[in-house]
């Protein structure tokens, strides 16, 4: 069972990157895996549910592994887990994530899907944080929290993304991580009085 739905991802994944998101069907898809198009759709209910399900899919891993880490591991250090989980699974399969990060880029109609994902995995995290602070902090501490890491994998993705070495990575998050410790990236400051 989940052969058949890895071949169908695998298989989705390299048509949409030789012919176009747009231009591939889910007949195609099927043939070309040897499957029907029904196979196709118990596995995946959209066509942009083929290209989702990889960030999805890391997203909900750096979730879960954060909710396995003990509980008295502190707060800093169990969101850099989160990261690093990210990191690691990416890593872990990079060309494959470029060819995503690639499709994804050029069709508009994933930006959407994607968004969703994102907004779900942010709230989900940042309830764990909530959770994991245990009242001590604000709602709006923990969405803040959450909101810089999902800011953090998104722009450290695109920065590796666009380059060639596949530890990059791991560069561009402590980078990114780096800039927010530091104060050097900017926040909004209240205007002048008058």
């Amino acid at each position: 069972m989940e052969r058949t739905r890895q071949l169908i991802a695998d298989t989705a994944i390299a048509l949409f990157e030789e012919h176009g998101f747009d231009a591939t069907t889910v007949d195609q898809i099927a043939a070309a895996a040897e499957v029907g198009p029904r196979t196709v759709y118990r596995y995946f209910p959209t066509k942009e549910a083929l290209v989702v399900r990889f960030t999805e899919d890391t997203l909900n891993a750096a979730l879960e592994e954060l909710r396995g880490l003990p509980e008295e591991t502190p707060l800093p250090q169990a969101l850099y887990q989160v990261v690093e989980s990210v990191r690691r699974t990416i890593e872990g399969d990079s060309e494959r994530r470029r060819v995503v990060y690639r499709i994804i880029v050029r069709t508009r109609s994933l930006h959407a899907e994607l968004r969703a994902v994102n907004w779900l995995w942010r709230e989900s995290l940042a309830e764990e944080i909530g959770r994991r602070a245990g009242g001590r902090t604000s709602d709006m501490v923990a969405a803040l929290a959450a909101a810089n890491i999902a800011a953090v994998v998104e722009i450290a993705i695109a920065e590796w993304a666009r380059g060639e070495e596949p530890s990059a990575l791991g560069l561009a998050i402590e980078q990114a991580l780096e800039l927010l410790r530091t104060g050097d990236v900017p926040i909004p400051a209240p205007g002048p009085v008058g």
